[in-house]
Order: C-alpha cells, then sequence, then structure tokens
C-alpha cells in the first residue's frame, strides 16, 4: 500500500506542478498586471498570461506546453529506501506523460530518438540527500527550454556589455547579475524570475542557482548584504524596458534570489538559473509510514484568481484578419506593432523540420502558407483522434540557420513564435515578403483554445514535439514584430535595454 500511495502522491505533485501556478508566482504577476500600462502590446501579454493560468488550473492541463526536464529534489530519514523512491517517480512520470500532464521530451542525444514516456539515460534529474526529519520532502520544478536556454555563467572578473569591467567584488555580482537579465530579452518568457548562485565550480554553481528557484517569492535572504542585493536587482531590472515578452514596459523582472557557497581561489563564478514568468515549482512533505501526502509547501498568503475573458480585443485599437494562403501584397501591408488574428490552417514546424526542410521537400504545399514554432502537449482518443492540450510557441532563434531559405524555398508567408530572430531572417522577410508573428510565450491553454481541430500530421518518426501538425484554428491573437520593410521590434528592444543598462555602469555596491 506504501508504494502505491508514494507513485500517487508523486503524480499529485507531477499535475499540480505542471498545472498551477503557486500562491506567490500568482502574486507576482498580478502586481506586474497592474502596474503595466494600459493598451499597451505588454498589457495585452499580461491579460493572456492572467487567462491562460486561470485556464490551465481550470482544465487540470499544462500551463506551457514545455513541461521540461523534470527535476526533483528528495531528502529523506535515514533507513527509507531510495531505490524505491526512484522506480515510483518513474511510473508517476510515466503515467503523467500518458495523461498530458507532461510533453514526452527525452530525446536521444545522439541518435534525437524521442523515447515517448519522458524516460531515458538521466532523465527524470533525481538528486536525494538524507535529514534527520522524520518524512520525505519532495521538490519538483518544470523548467522549459526557453528559459533554461537563458541560463548563463559568468566568470570573474570578465567585461560585460554596456557595464564593463565586472570585478571579483559584490559590485561585479551586480554587474553580472544585471547582465544576464538583459541578455535574456524575451526569449526566456519574460517577465521572469532569477535564481542566481555565487561561488563553487561551474556546476555547483548552477545547482545553487537553480535551489535558488525553490525559495519563496516573497522571502527575504538572511544575508543582509544580499537581501539588499535582490531588491536592488528587482528594481533596476524593471527599469531596462524590456518588458513582457520582449515588447518593451514596465515589468522585465519578477523575482531574484541570491545564495552563495565557498569557491577556490583560483575561479569565482556567478552563475544564473532564468525561469520564464510560467515558475512552475512545487514540493511536498510525504510520510515514510503511509507514503500519503501531509503538506504541500507554498501555501501562504493569498491564491489570486484570474477571469477568463478575452481582453485581447479591448486592449488593442485594430486587430488585422488573417487567413492562410495569405498573398505577398497582404503580407507587405503588414508593420511591426499591428496585431492579427489567425483563422483558418497553419502547420507546426520546430528544429527537427526545419532541419528536414533544408534538404527534402515539405509534405504538403507550403506557399502562402504560416508555419508555427511549436510543440504541442497532443493526447489520442479512444476512437485515435487527436486532440491538442497545449500549444504556446517555442523559442525561434534556434531556427535562424534555416528560417530565410526554407521561406524562400516554399513560399512561406508568415512564421509565428516567440523572441524573435535575427539578422539573416529579417533581410529574407525583406527579400522574399514576409512578417514574423510573435505569439505570447507560455500561453498555452490559451492558444490551445484557438485551436479547433487536429486536421493530418506529418513526420512523425521525430516525435510529437517535432512532427508537422496541420491545425484549424480561429482567433488566434500574436503580434507583427519582424515585418517585410527591414524593422524588427527585438532590434529595437535590445538596443534601447542595452542604453538603458549602461546607465548602471558606475559603482554601486
Amino acid at each position: 500500500m506504501y508504494i502505491e500511495n508514494l507513485e500517487k502522491s508523486i503524480y499529485n505533485l507531477i499535475t499540480e506542478t505542471s498545472t498551477n501556478l503557486p500562491k506567490d508566482v500568482r502574486r507576482a504577476i498580478a502586481k506586474a498586471k497592474q502596474a503595466e500600462n494600459a493598451g499597451t502590446r505588454a498589457a495585452m501579454s499580461l491579460d493572456t498570461i492572467a487567462n491562460n493560468i486561470q485556464m490551465a488550473d481550470d482544465n487540470v492541463s499544462p500551463i506551457c506546453q514545455d513541461t521540461g526536464l523534470p527535476t526533483f529534489k528528495i531528502k529523506t530519514p535515514i533507513g527509507v529506501n531510495q531505490l524505491e523512491i526512484k522506480e515510483a517517480i518513474k511510473r508517476a512520470i510515466t503515467a503523467a506523460t500518458a495523461d498530458a500532464k507532461l510533453r514526452p521530451n527525452s530525446v536521444d542525444s545522439l541518435t534525437g530518438e524521442n523515447s515517448g514516456d519522458n524516460l531515458g539515460a538521466g532523465v527524470p534529474v533525481m538528486k536525494f540527500e538524507q535529514w534527520e526529519n522524520d518524512y520525505i520532502e519532495m521538490k519538483l520544478i518544470l523548467k522549459g527550454g526557453g528559459c533554461e536556454n537563458k541560463n548563463i555563467q559568468y566568470s570573474l572578473p570578465t567585461e560585460l556589455e554596456g557595464l564593463g569591467r565586472a570585478g571579483r567584488d559584490l559590485d561585479g555580482i551586480r554587474k553580472c547579475i544585471l547582465h544576464s537579465v538583459y541578455q535574456a530579452q524575451g526569449q526566456g518568457c519574460s517577465a521572469g524570475f532569477i535564481g542566481v548562485g555565487i561561488g563553487g565550480d561551474r556546476s555547483s554553481g548552477y545547482d545553487l542557482a537553480k535551489e535558488q528557484l525553490f525559495r519563496s517569492v516573497d522571502d527575504v535572504n538572511p544575508h543582509a548584504q544580499l537581501a539588499e542585493l535582490e531588491a536592488y536587482i528587482v528594481e533596476k531590472a524593471n527599469t531596462l524596458g524590456i518588458g513582457t515578452m520582449g515588447f518593451g514596459g514596465e515589468a522585465t523582472l519578477l523575482g531574484c534570489k541570491i545564495g552563495v557557497m565557498h569557491r577556490i581561489p583560483a575561479s569565482f563564478y556567478v552563475s544564473v538559473a532564468y525561469n520564464c514568468w510560467a515558475y512552475r515549482r512545487m514540493a511536498i512533505d510525504i510520510s515514510p509510514e503511509t507514503g500519503e501526502i501531509h503538506n504541500w509547501h507554498y501555501q501562504e498568503g493569498e491564491k489570486i484568481e484570474f477571469n477568463q475573458q478575452d481582453t485581447i480585443e479591448e486592449e488593442v485599437k485594430e486587430v488585422i484578419r488573417l487567413e492562410a494562403p495569405i498573398t505577398e501584397e497582404k503580407i507587405r501591408s503588414l508593420k511591426v506593432g499591428d496585431v492579427v488574428s489567425i483563422s483558418g490552417r497553419m502547420y507546426t514546424g520546430r528544429d527537427a523540420i526545419h532541419h528536414h526542410l533544408m534538404s527534402h521537400d515539405a509534405p504538403v504545399d507550403l506557399n502562402g502558407q504560416i508555419i508555427y514554432h511549436c510543440g504541442p502537449v497532443m493526447q489520442k482518443d479512444a476512437e485515435g483522434n487527436w486532440h491538442v492540450r497545449a500549444a504556446g510557441p517555442t523559442t525561434s532563434i534556434r531556427e535562424e540557420p534555416y528560417q530565410g531559405d526554407i521561406m524562400k524555398k516554399f513560399g512561406i508567408r508568415a512564421v509565428i513564435g516567440k523572441g524573435g530572430m535575427g539578422p539573416k531572417t529579417l533581410a529574407a522577410l525583406e527579400e522574399h515578403g514576409g512578417v514574423y508573428l510573435n505569439a505570447i510565450g507560455g500561453a498555452a491553454q490559451y492558444y490551445a483554445d484557438c485551436i479547433k481541430g487536429v486536421d493530418g500530421v506529418d513526420l512523425m518518426e521525430f516525435g510529437i514535439p517535432e512532427a508537422m501538425w496541420h491545425l484549424r484554428v480561429e482567433d488566434f491573437t500574436a503580434v507583427v514584430t519582424m515585418d517585410s520593410h527591414g524593422n524588427s521590434l527585438h532590434a529595437d528592444v535590445d538596443k534601447s535595454s542595452l542604453e538603458k543598462l549602461a546607465l548602471h555602469k558606475e559603482r554601486v555596491f
């Protein structure tokens, strides 16, 4: 009975972490939403995020389609069988994946094959520690690839763009942390949270940084200097003007937590674990006798309930309707800042699809069509029909080596993703007549609700997240952030935020 209860407890932990943001995170997002200027792209984004949070909670479905690499940290009393816990975690992970609470994310690094059940060499991550308490503590964080890719580590002393030299002191640490927020831009689904590890070696520094993400947003660092630095970083990061999704705005960083450990004299690392607004971490206490949960963490304070309402139409003056196939003339009439609403057909395409299309024909006619950078959470019903359970955008910059060439080769007119793309794609948009549309990162339930049917799928050999899904959509909303006239909102925000970052060059600590 203990093993059955234990597995059920872990399954519940996984489900809660994936589908229900903790109270402290909800409060931070509500505070940012209240402070944002009405009628802006940032306000629209925060409204969408709030709606998505409530939809995920109500539907018991993933907040974001990228459910990350599940990372467990477990403390056990002396005498508890950790091998049994490992096996229970694996069974719970498999069950949660089958129930579409997790996306199958475990990929063989050599062959590219997806295991389909989130198991594999080193996956999920499980880190055990013994302690003297008489119960099991189990923490779980689901950190998606978009924000994981914006993690960064600095070796002091170093030279930082906009900030100059960062030395081996508290002020050098300050500069590194501010720079870490700047370099993330909108690619990590800002407004975000950061955990910082000072000291250690390269691996222990990152572990320490990720450990800080388990702290409450509302806590105060017991180290006085670090408490002061945490407050300073949040305040100054929000003057950079990066804003939600990198659209510009008041909310760039929602929380900063810093830990410190000793180091060897030759090395001085500052490690930063960046986490998106979809800050999915939870913890439980489990009875070692019964396997049942007897306490949930992060339950202090008020739980903000967001109203489910489509406010995008209210936040913007004009919404431009699009339906594929789209003409070049229509595309060239769009400009940066336009809000579009798409109905009709779009096709998903991520890393494997883009690599494949460089040297193969497309399985469908893509002339005038839309490619969506998305790896959805999918579930098949008893009749064999596929249903979309979560479908937000993935970070687009990974496709920069391919995107422009593929658009020209196949006649693709629009690409949807998040975080923007680089100069090669921008040049191709101008030459070919295309646009880049930024959807709201992490809003997987909001966009899943816009998808009214799955009309087909190609290239399933790449796995569910990487396959080309044929989606029928209605009123799918996104913002033009790169147009066919050489304009890029992402480049503009990067430039302006770097200028604002440079204002913090002088010594503070």
